[in-house]
């Protein structure tokens, strides 16, 4: 699942290899997805793309937003993206198809559920990309301890860690999966209710939202994603579905998984205090 780490690798790498690209051909729903959600009809995506020039791209939250001229392209949650280099054969089963007049393309597949949403400035009304758009990402400057304390003060106290972190787009892109990590650094149980938290507690998960990002981020997305070109990410996740019943690399504890909030968490519990 694309969240914040990737949205950035991603962005970074479509501004290196795709920018200038012009489109020749889109095609768009080929292979039917209950979940591959588009914007209008995904039969006009050939018209209002063709002949326009990848500009830039960057993260929103935990979306990739490439800028197409006067269209914008943004792809979110479960998108899987592959660049194509000419000459080189492309699956016959995607939900875009993107041909570039160099004869390089790039495809996005779905991996569970995700859009794929194409659109000029003002169209979309889509409150999570409208949030992501206005909530300053963890790798900015705007997002400060002031911020943070801010986010804590206008989230109900009985309320865990986990649900403060990644639930009710509080911070965009922040989602289970690159949670597990942070919360593991932090030295705190995901279930652990806010209001047991100090104020130096609190700085400790500021302290480790922006670290443990930035390092995923640095090394190339999470080992548990890849990038445009096919490669693995760089970034060891210390808990996640590969590490369950493995021990903990700072304690040796079995780390154990449990489901909590409609998903799972990955818990060491020697570690992990409640």
């Amino acid at each position: 699942m694309i969240e914040l780490p990737e949205a950035v690798v991603l962005s970074r790498e479509i501004n290196d290899a795709l920018s200038g690209k012009t489109i020749k051909n889109v095609v768009a729903a080929q292979s039917p997805h209950k979940f591959a959600w588009f914007h209008g009809n995904a039969k006009e995506y050939n018209n209002r793309l063709s002949g326009k020039t990848i500009r830039s791209a960057k993260h929103q939250g935990g979306m990739v937003e490439i800028t197409i001229d006067d269209m914008f392209l943004v792809f979110s949650e479960g998108i899987r993206l592959k660049y194509f280099y000419p000459g080189e054969v492309t699956p016959s089963k995607h939900q875009l198809l993107i041909e570039f007049s160099d004869e390089s393309s790039l495809i996005a597949t779905v991996q569970m559920y995700g859009g794929l949403v194409a659109f000029k400035e003002g169209e979309l009304n889509n409150k999570y990309y409208l949030v992501a758009r206005d909530k300053p990402s963890p790798f900015s400057d705007r997002f400060n301890t002031d911020y943070f304390d801010k986010l804590f003060a206008n989230s109900p106290d009985n309320i865990s860690l986990k649900a403060f972190l990644a639930t009710e787009q509080r911070i965009p892109g922040l989602g289970n999966g690159v949670l597990q990590d942070i919360l593991f650094n932090t030295r705190f149980h995901p279930k652990k209710k806010i209001n047991t938290l100090n104020d130096k507690d609190k700085e400790n998960v500021f302290h480790f939202v922006k670290s443990t990002l930035a390092e995923m981020a640095e090394q190339g997305g999470r080992d548990t994603e890849q990038d445009i070109f096919g490669v693995t990410g760089g970034y060891h996740c210390l808990l996640c579905k590969n590490t369950v019943d493995h021990p903990c690399p700072k304690c040796g504890t079995t780390i154990k998984k449990t489901a909590y909030m409609g998903g799972s968490v990955y818990v060491c519990e020697k570690c992990q205090k409640m």
